[in-house]
């Protein structure tokens, strides 16, 4: 729920439904065959990484909470997606630049994120390219992302009283090594330790952190199409 009036709620709908569920099923499914444990001990974090991306924390199978709203421009920074702000910003750019609501809308979702903060490219690919070659601009826009996800992460770990494993995948989650390293960095606290040699690799299904780290990272391509193949003939056989 959102701290607004329930009416909204009771008349309208308005609360939080959050979005790539079927991604993070088949994500914290796949971990736990991976720990060899089964998935309703483990407490799992999936981070669904693309030009959207959205968080889920997931207590012995079931999400318990996710950064994605009522819509999916709520929750991290994305490719072309502001996130999260102050939403008195809205009526703010409306009056300053004369346009209705809606245009800032627009703007918030197809005009922010990586390529907003950047003026580059909405392609993590792109900003890593311009921030090895000292382009702030583009280093911004990945660091203030990697901030809001270790935000949410730390608050995940708080919600479920602690967490086994953090489980990158999506375009950014599977391939962009360096993101991966400075959302560690900044989860070092938790008890999460990367293993540098086992980081450098995109797109592959593996263990990343160390050995001893109290928290267990791993790198998981998705695959949303076994998982509705999957939900689809547990459904069929009811």
């Amino acid at each position: 729920m959102y701290g607004v009036p329930y009416k909204w709620y009771e008349d309208y709908g308005v609360r939080k439904y959050g979005f790539h569920g079927t991604s993070h099923k088949y994500v914290a499914y796949r971990v736990a065959e991976l720990m060899d444990k089964p998935v309703d001990q483990l407490k799992t974090v999936v981070l669904h990484l693309g030009n959207g991306a959205s968080i889920c924390a997931v207590d012995k199978g079931k999400s318990v909470d996710t950064s994605m709203g009522f819509t999916p421009l709520a929750g991290i920074l994305m490719g072309t997606r502001s996130g999260d702000i102050d939403p008195a910003i809205v009526e703010f750019i409306a009056d300053k630049e004369d346009k209705p609501v809606s245009d800032v809308i627009n703007d918030l979702n197809k005009k922010s994120g990586y390529i907003g903060l950047s003026e580059n490219s909405s392609d993590s690919r792109d900003l890593w390219t311009a921030a090895h070659n000292g382009d702030k601009k583009s280093l911004m826009a990945v660091k203030k992302q990697v901030k809001m996800i270790a935000d949410y992460v730390a608050a995940y770990y708080v919600t479920m009283g602690g967490i086994d494993a953090i489980c990158f995948t999506a375009g950014v989650g599977e391939n962009a090594i360096f993101t991966r390293q400075l959302i560690a960095k900044r989860l070092a606290p938790l008890g999460l330790k990367l293993d540098e040699e086992r980081n450098f690799v995109r797109g592959e299904e593996r263990l990343i952190s160390t050995d001893d780290s109290k928290i267990k990272a791993y790198l998981l391509p998705t695959n949303e199409e076994v998982m509705i193949a999957r939900d689809t003939l547990r459904l069929s056989k009811k």
